[in-house]
């Protein structure tokens, strides 16, 4: 039987590579799915930018929140946890209170 490839496969492969450091495969992933017009949703997105995050690319990890708000894709909590968390790996402080205050104002909820 052939498996559909759908946002839910490519979800589960881009949290795989996100588990496994391969940050350049979970983009590729992204690039792939777009072209095969497969919807990228919060849940993939927020996997690859946790990749980007567990591989040190902070620049990535912003790249993808730009790309999700101009796709109109939700971020959330853990979408920004792992961004601040990508800026704190590479020194990154004044873009990690930048995305605090965008959360703030976006009005997205904070852990605690």
């Amino acid at each position: 039987a052939r498996v559909e490839l759908d946002t839910i496969t490519y979800s589960a492969a881009v949290s795989a590579c996100e588990k496994g450091g391969e940050w350049h495969q979970a983009l590729r992933l992204l690039v792939e799915m777009a072209s095969a017009r497969v919807e990228l949703d919060t849940i993939t997105y927020t996997a690859a930018v946790s990749a980007c995050e567990k591989g040190g690319e902070w620049h990535q990890a912003l790249r993808l929140l730009v790309e999700m708000a101009s796709a109109r894709v939700e971020l959330n909590t853990i979408t920004y946890n792992a961004s601040v968390s990508a800026c704190e790996k590479g020194g990154q402080w004044d873009h990690a209170l930048s995305l605090f205050e965008e959360m703030a104002s976006a009005r997205v909820e904070l852990d605690t």
